[in-house]
């Protein structure tokens, strides 16, 4: 059946696009009015982080279901996909073999195995089967290399879509910031729960309005599709290029957790764990190609599943007596706003944030004259060592001294830094509840305050819409992500692929609130005003990295206060199994997850890079056989080049995970998703059209993102930040480039007209 004898179900559309809508901007908008508890639940928390998730998996599973009966009817041929009976049985004996795996490991662990050796081999055992299945997917094949030959079934293609989905920044990140943030975050770190809400209301326009209709273009690449729709050279380009843009951003974020989870896991340097892990990419998308990585991913999928449920289970049934935690960690919020109650109404937090705030104070006034103060702090300390002369009851004091000296700032350039990450950090701390947003909270200020407060809820409430916005929109639009439903035997295994998709990663974004809450239990009934020297040994270990986690006693009474203790976001998942008390061969087993989450995505970026620059750059989708052969070389090659850059720019240690991942999603929509929808479904989309749509997408995102980069403009030399637009954050920047790139879009197309491009029906 041609794509041409098919049209576009508008009504279901429009009702399926209403829910969606409904369930996710009409929900948050009206969060704060849905302030109700129903069954020890906030009816806007519970929609917010469970009730639109399973809405958007209904909404994905009922157009699936009934677009796939309406190609039955119609008689579209498919091509067969691989046995599932066969695979079945492979996934069957993989899952009880690392079920075993842990087993042994748990039982060598008690008769004294060491832990470093434990690390070790469960390291070295997922490296060897990933490297296994690429070299047993090995192929020069263009189809197996580009779509892994179109046989994909639709649930294992759904599991390898939800690891390739499910990145560092889901498995890492996501309940830290969750914990950190709250509902909805505060001040110039919007998300929360935005997070778990654009990335899964995404798939709803993935399904209604992409997969299914690139699909059914039988293209190789995103680009590929911007070449047949409209013609000529520009606009596989300039697509070519955007997927390269928000595909490298990407793959930075997921090499950085690479080497974060592999330093963790080995005691390598950070470096060393990026290069070891990477090697594990390469052997899949390099030797294999689509074929080799999407079997790892699959498999990668249960192993990062198995990490992130275990955990959270067992403190779920700890704290609540039910292992459930997605259905058991509602009644924890109701304890955890009263505890927030009495850590706000403590005189003894109080005094800390005092004492906070006057050492934010001293470090300011340092600032007024660096110089001075640097060489005054050193003279001092120097003085005090020539006082304590050589005896040896004074070495200790003497050491202490010289480790201060060696920690002082090396200029007054490097003391400015410092001094001036102290004092924000002071800051945050000298603010209520560390500056985090009571949890259940939506959005910060009061809607009924002072004219400063409604100011500040309003910001608060338009910074969750605008991440969310971008997080869906760009969902649609990640090319790594597209091409993962192009390796279907057909378009209804494509649309049942989406719908296998979410509900794999559901399994998981439903559960990381969940995370959140029971850690953040934890901390405040368990931590919170406990003698220092009686914390549970787990702190110490990863309080090593005061980027993950530091602890002081800053007002001297022996005991730990909430704001005394600092949380990184990437901890809470990481140290998880230590904070239930688990055995050590879990704690291993959540690095190796994460590890997984952070290779699947991975590949899959790499290879949309690779195959951008060789099929859709250097040979401009050319499908000659000798000349598609050599394509697939230089993508291999391509690939290799660019993951060691990524490399060499995650070891540079950039900006969070979770904000490297944003910022893609934003390129990602403004760039690609206003040319293509229209090019989908408006057959008056003309070439000048598309390619003054992406650049405009492209150019206003980036403009925005860069203009208030401090670092940026600190660069160029253009001074301080002038100011946001209606007061949205830079990781947002695609609330103003997708908008701009459809009325290019239109405008440009409307006054160029109809070339005579030879275009199909893509309308599915």
């Amino acid at each position: 059946m041609s794509v041409s004898q098919t049209t576009v179900r508008w009504p279901l559309h429009a009702v399926l696009l209403s829910l969606w809508f409904a369930a996710s901007f009409g929900v948050v908008f009206f969060a704060r009015d849905l302030d109700a508890v129903v069954a020890g639940w906030p009816v806007g928390f519970w929609f917010a982080a469970q009730g639109s998730v399973l809405v958007f998996i209904g909404i994905v599973v009922v157009y699936a279901l009934r677009q796939n009966r309406r190609d039955i009817y119609l008689g579209v041929a498919t091509l067969a996909p691989h046995s599932p009976t066969g695979l079945h049985r492979r996934f069957a004996i993989y899952l009880l073999g690392v079920l075993a795996c842990m087993v042994g490991l748990g039982v060598a662990q008690y008769v004294g195995l060491p832990k470093p050796w434990i690390a070790g081999i469960f390291l070295s055992l997922t490296l060897v089967l990933y490297a296994a299945i690429g070299v047993y997917g090995r192929t020069t094949n263009v189809d197996q290399y580009y779509v892994a030959g179109r046989r994909i079934p639709a649930v294992y293609n759904g599991m390898a879509t939800a690891a390739d989905w499910m990145s560092a920044a889901s498995f890492i990140s996501l309940s830290g910031g969750l914990y950190l943030q709250g509902f909805s975050g505060m001040g110039d770190q919007p998300g929360g729960l935005a997070y778990v809400l654009g990335w899964t209301g995404g798939f709803c326009l993935l399904a209604l309005l992409v997969a299914p209709y690139l699909r059914r273009c039988n293209i190789y690449t995103l680009p590929d599709f911007f070449a047949l729709r409209f013609g000529g050279k520009w606009p596989r380009r300039i697509a070519a290029l955007a997927a390269i843009l928000c595909s490298f951003t990407y793959v930075v974020a997921q090499i950085y957790g690479v080497g974060l989870i592999t330093s963790r896991l080995t005691g390598l340097h950070f470096e060393i764990g990026i290069l070891l892990g990477l090697g594990g990419v390469l052997v899949c998308s390099f030797l294999g190609g689509m074929r080799a990585v999407t079997w790892t991913q699959a498999t990668q999928y249960v192993l990062l599943i198995l990490a992130f449920l275990l955990p959270v289970s067992w403190l779920s049934y700890q704290q609540t007596g039910n292992p459930v935690a997605a259905v058991a960690y509602g009644q924890q919020l109701a304890k955890i706003s009263a505890m927030e109650a009495q850590i706000l109404a403590s005189p003894v937090e109080a005094e800390v944030i005092s004492l906070y705030r006057e050492r934010a104070q001293k470090l300011q006034a340092k600032l007024q004259d660096v110089d001075a103060t640097l060489k005054a702090e050193r003279l001092a300390l120097r003085l005090q060592l020539q006082a304590l002369g050589d005896a040896p009851a004074q070495q200790p004091a003497a050491a202490r001294l010289r480790k201060e000296l060696a920690a002082l700032p090396k200029d007054a350039d490097a003391a400015r830094t410092q001094w001036s990450r102290q004092i924000n950090d002071y800051a945050e701390r000298a603010q209520a509840l560390s500056g985090l947003n009571p949890h259940t909270r939506a959005f910060s200020g009061d809607p009924k305050g002072t004219e400063q407060e409604v100011a500040l809820f309003d910001s608060s409430r338009a910074n969750f819409l605008a991440l969310m916005f971008c997080l869906m929109v760009g969902t649609a639009g990640l090319p790594h992500l597209l091409t993962r439903f192009f390796t279907t035997p057909s378009v209804n295994e494509a649309r049942t692929s989406v719908a296998w998709s979410l509900v794999f990663i559901a399994l998981l974004y439903l559960c990381a609130p969940a995370l959140a809450v029971l850690v953040k239990y934890e901390v405040m009934a368990h931590l919170v005003g406990q003698p220092i020297d009686a914390l549970p040994a787990w702190m110490a270990q990863w309080s090593k990295d005061p980027s993950l986690l530091s602890f002081s006693d800053v007002n001297g009474d022996g005991l730990l206060q909430f704001a005394e203790l600092h949380v990184g976001a990437d901890l809470i998942m990481l140290a998880s199994p230590e904070i239930g008390g688990l055995p050590y061969v879990f704690s291993v087993l959540v690095a190796a997850g994460g590890l997984a989450a952070a290779l699947s995505t991975a590949d899959g970026l790499l290879l949309t890079i690779g195959n951008a620059l060789a099929h859709d750059l250097a040979f401009e989708g050319q499908t000659d056989p000798v000349k598609a052969m050599r394509t697939v070389m230089w993508s291999k090659f391509a690939l290799l080049v660019v993951a060691l850059l990524a490399a060499y720019a995650a070891a540079q240690r950039p900006a969070g995970i979770l904000y490297l991942v944003a910022a893609s999603f934003s390129l990602a929509g403004a760039g690609l998703v206003p040319s293509m929808v229209l090019g989908i479904f408006w057959r008056g989309t003309t070439r000048a059209g598309v390619v003054g749509g992406m650049l405009a997408g492209l150019g206003v995102t980036l403009y925005y993102m860069l203009s208030n980069l401090p670092a940026f403009r600190d660069a160029l030399g253009l001074g301080p930040v002038s100011g946001l637009w209606w007061g949205i954050q830079p990781v947002s920047a695609g609330v103003f480039g997708v908008p701009a790139g459809f009325i290019a879009t239109l405008a440009i197309s409307a006054l160029t007209g109809h070339k005579g491009v030879s275009e199909p029906d893509l309308r599915a």
